[in-house]
């Protein structure tokens, strides 16, 4: 037998707060202090290190560049729409340079590239998926934070905004 339950936005919200509580509760304390300048200063680094000509490097704080700089191989690449162009320069850039290779036998090199050849063209993939994904969006607005805490502003509930919704007359009278 199955059972239901109506879960409301302020018992969802209640329900985290009760979790983030306990999860406090169970860490030590000096996660919870105060950062030093100094440990400031190399989160902010991290993420400015982060920024690269494609777009920006998602990898976690605290961790290094694992795919020597050659961000079209790596997944965690999150490419800026703007820097269209620059990847298929960067994808032609490779077809030449293979060809290259090629004809004077870097192997290594050549297979090395297409590895690279290989991830431009699923990011590519991935940049035209978003921006078509983009183009076709409908934006819904945001809902109200009355909406979001359970109580809803009906548009009898508004207040009048004109003076004909106040009842009065193009002279001022009521």
């Amino acid at each position: 037998m199955m059972g239901h339950n109506a879960i409301y936005p302020r018992d969802a919200i209640e329900a985290h707060r009760a979790f983030i509580a306990r999860r406090r509760a169970v860490r030590p304390s000096e996660e919870y202090r105060t950062p030093t300048t100094e440990e400031w200063d190399a989160f902010l680094e991290h993420f400015e290190k982060r920024k690269v000509s494609l777009g920006t490097c998602a990898r976690s704080f605290g961790t290094s560049c694992i795919h020597e700089h050659a961000c079209v191989r790596y997944s965690l690449l999150r490419l800026e729409p703007s820097q269209r162009d620059r990847l298929v320069e960067i994808r032609d850039n490779l077809i030449e340079r293979i060809a290259e290779a090629q004809q004077v036998g870097w192997l290594g090199e050549m297979e090395g590239m297409e590895i690279s050849l290989a991830g431009a063209e699923e990011k590519l993939a991935q940049l035209d998926n978003l921006i078509t994904h983009r183009a076709a969006a409908i934006h819904l607005g945001m809902p109200a934070f009355l909406d979001v805490a359970g109580r809803h502003v009906t548009t009898e509930a508004r207040l009048p905004t004109r003076s004909s919704e106040l009842g009065e007359s193009r002279d001022g009278q009521q």
